[in-house]
């Protein structure tokens, strides 16, 4: 049997020191190993309670965020809604209603769709209106035809200002890079950035007039825009359809039934939730592309 079993063989560390008899006398001190690892433990003590406190400080955060989001969901649902709906939206569907014919309101939806892009106006409210009138069908052939000329123009009035557009972009590298990237590689590789531009937030009333000067080709930008584009064209069209649902409720003092508020609010969960994924996704895929192109840039200096 040797010394060590069933003995613990973790020794304390003795440290000697020795001090000169002419700076004090001489005398010895034993100092245990332990001191270093108590005060390693304790350290890491320390760190373990301060990663919990700040995993409790984070969720007092996110659930304070998410009371506020409730409370003013509420008021929103409770009074706003209501009010704007009673005051603003019922009036304005009655005045569209008794001024302009579906025809000539189709023609002016149209229209709008198709020039207010061009002078840097938001079509969103349009496709509302083209949602609340036309219905999913009708409502996104219209706004799909219309668009189609909304991301042409843009694209062909930029070719008189291409030269200024690249000294643009080359002022601003790095925000550049992923417009670049659209107009570099095959046909496919071209359709694939411009859609993704598309889907994600970036200002694509900019990009209509920036396509051009990165080279990129009007076959995949025509299609890449339009495919992209899809994802705000439906939530803009079920938009307008709760915003007609909403207005008719209210208008005939008539409660939405148990059915229809959980379609209501499944359709929108639903719709939000594929567009958020639909951005995240486009943001990473644009941001991998802008990391290809930067290191294709390094390696060509």
């Amino acid at each position: 049997m040797t010394y060590g079993d069933g003995v613990d063989k973790t020794v304390p560390e003795l440290k000697l020191r020795m001090e000169d008899p002419e700076n004090g006398g001489d005398y010895v001190k034993l100092r245990g190993g332990s001191d270093e690892y108590d005060e390693e433990e304790e350290g890491s003590s320390r760190g373990c309670s301060l990663g919990s406190v700040t995993s409790v400080w984070f969720w007092v955060k996110l659930i304070s965020l998410l009371a506020c989001v409730g409370v003013l969901a509420f008021v929103i649902i409770k009074w706003i809604a209501p009010f704007l709906i009673e005051k603003v939206l019922i009036p304005f569907i009655k005045w569209v209603r008794s001024t302009f014919s579906i025809p000539v309101l189709g023609l002016l939806l149209f229209a709008s769709v198709a020039l207010f892009p061009t002078i840097l106006l938001p079509s969103s409210p349009s496709m509302w209106m083209a949602g609340l009138t036309f219905g999913y069908v009708k409502g996104f052939l219209l706004i799909i035809s219309a668009a189609s000329i909304g991301v042409t123009l843009p694209f062909l009035i930029g070719h008189l200002f291409r030269h200024k557009m690249q000294e643009w972009l080359k002022k601003y590298p790095e925000k550049a890079a992923i417009l670049r990237a659209a107009g570099e590689g095959t046909w496919f590789h071209q359709f694939q950035a411009v859609t993704l531009i598309r889907v994600s937030p970036f200002p694509y009333m900019i990009y209509n007039y920036c396509a051009l000067a990165t080279g990129v080709h009007y076959g995949p930008y025509i299609l890449g825009s339009l495919v992209g584009m899809v994802p705000e064209i439906f939530v803009s069209i079920y938009t307008g359809i709760m915003l007609r649902t909403l207005a008719v409720a209210s208008d005939v003092r008539h409660s939405l039934s148990a059915l229809e508020i959980v379609v209501n609010v499944l359709g929108f969960c639903v719709t939000a939730s594929a567009t958020i994924v639909c951005t995240i996704y486009a943001k990473k895929k644009l941001s991998a592309m802008q990391t290809e192109e930067a290191e294709t840039s390094s390696l060509n200096a």
